[in-house]
Formats: structure tokens, sequence, C-alpha cells
């Protein structure tokens, strides 16, 4: 398949992609919630989807043509190391999968380690409950800065189209499905994790203890965390009895879009900047 057909196949694609995980991870959460949320549905999904609308309007308007667009460009013109190293086609869309995911778990931990990253990276965190909607609940800056940093690595890496787009249909299913409020079987889990990263592995991310936030960074695979000494199995609390989210934005009124795209400048979370609880 050669790059213009792939161009012309990515919207539908990614599209398609998307809205069946949403939908199947939707019903899922209905039938087989993990646990139970704090505040109605309705209300956090419509502020949730109104950060998504804004973050894609930005995208759209700033990086109008795309990672998978540069990602043909590098191909043809046999950019990148990737392209030095001359490898088989598809052994080379395979590391570049691999890589992107890696450079995306590494900027996932700067956002956490850096202050200013974290007080935009914080908005995500403070989501009292987890759902599917969460795997979208991202400030647009942080959106805008992680668009970059992937360009700039498609660049670098000389990653084909085809690898482009495989690794941001499996970033934005993976987000999706990570962030599942559903039960899966804990054998099932412990199997399933060895290859990707689980609800069950990604929620000890969002407990409210600092040392557990600063854990399991990984999206997609589940190998970063455990190389780097970034993994933790389970929650001390346990998922049932767990916090989810940031102490300093317990109160309701941090769930509306405005709130949300204004967080970044709140002075109420000074302690470790908007960090969890301290322990």
């Amino acid at each position: 398949m050669n790059a213009e057909t792939l161009l012309g196949l990515e919207a539908p694609v990614r599209l398609v992609a998307f809205m069946s995980v949403l939908v199947a991870m939707a019903l899922w959460e209905l039938l087989a919630p993990r646990r139970a949320l704090s505040v109605g549905k309705a209300w956090r999904w419509v502020n949730n989807a109104g950060v998504v609308a804004v973050d894609t309007l930005l995208v759209r308007l700033l990086f109008p043509a795309g990672a998978v667009a540069l990602g043909a460009w590098v191909e043809s013109q046999g950019w990148g190391l990737l392209g030095w190293l001359g490898l088989p086609f598809w052994v080379t869309v395979g590391t570049a999968v691999v890589v992107l995911d890696g450079v995306i778990w590494a900027q996932h931990w700067a956002f956490h380690k850096v202050p200013l990253l974290w007080r935009l990276h914080r908005m995500h965190h403070a989501d009292p409950d987890i759902d599917v909607t969460t795997g979208l609940r991202f400030h647009p800056l942080e959106i805008l800065l992680s668009m970059g940093i992937k360009l700039a690595a498609i660049l670098a890496l000389g990653a084909p189209a085809l690898a482009v787009l495989l690794f941001e249909v499996l970033l934005n299913a993976t987000s999706l499905f990570n962030h599942g409020n559903v039960r899966l079987p804990s054998g099932l889990d412990r199997w399933l994790r060895l290859v990707v990263v689980t609800p069950d592995m990604h929620r000890v991310h969002h407990s409210w203890h600092r040392d557990e936030t600063d854990s399991n960074f990984g999206f997609n695979l589940p190998w970063w965390d455990r190389l780097f000494g970034t993994y933790r199995a389970q929650p001390r609390d346990g998922h049932q009895g767990m916090t989810i989210g940031l102490h300093a934005f317990r109160d309701p009124r941090w769930l509306r879009l405005d709130r949300m795209l204004l967080q970044p400048l709140s002075r109420e979370a000074e302690e470790g900047e908007g960090h969890p609880t301290p322990d």
C-alpha cells in the first residue's frame, strides 16, 4: 500500500477504530464495572467530551498535515535512523511502533517529574473517577506538546507512514482500554499485562498516593515500567478501597470544562504542585 492510499484511509481507519473501542468499553463498563463511580457519569462524560473537542480543534488548526503525513514524507525521503539502516520494511515498521511507544512512556514520565509539565498533566489525574473517558481527558497544551514531541521522534527515527498509523491507532485504543472501569478475571489480567497495559495495572497510576501515581507510566506496552523500575503490581489500598484523583481537586467544580482548562493556573495546590496526598 503506497503512502497516498494510506493517507486517504487514515481518517476512516482511525475513526472506526476509535468509535469501536469507545462503544465496546462503555458497554463493558455498564455490564461489569470494576468500581462504583463517585460522580454521575453523565456530568463527567459531557465535560470530558468537551476537552476532546477542544484538543481535536487545536491539533487540526496547528498541525493540519498530521503525524501520518510526516511519516509518509520521511519515508519518501529515506530520512531518519531507520531509513539509513535499510532494514526490511516490516522490521522497520515493528521497530518504529515499539520505539515510538517508548518515547511516549518517557514523555509521560517527564510530565510527572518536571513541575511545569505536571501542572498541565495533573488535569488528567484530577478526575475523581477513572473510566473510558479519562483516557481522553488531557489538557490542550499537553496535547500540543505531545504532538510536537511525537513529530520530532517520527522525523529523527524515520518512522514510515504505516508504522505511525498503527502506533496512533494502538495508542488511542489502549488508552481507552486501560482507563476502563471494567472487571477482568485476575488470571487473565496477570497474563494479559505481560503484553499490554491492563485496566488494573493502569488504575494504580491514578491513585492519590504519590508513589503509586509515579508508577505504571505505560499506555500500550507494559515493558518500559518493568525495565526502568516503575512497575507496581497492585495499589496498597486495593482496587475497591483506593482513592482516585488528587487531594487538591476533590471539589466537583473542578469537573467543569472551564475549570479544567484553567486548572494549570490554579494556586490551590502549592504543596507538591498538586501531586497526590503526601505519604
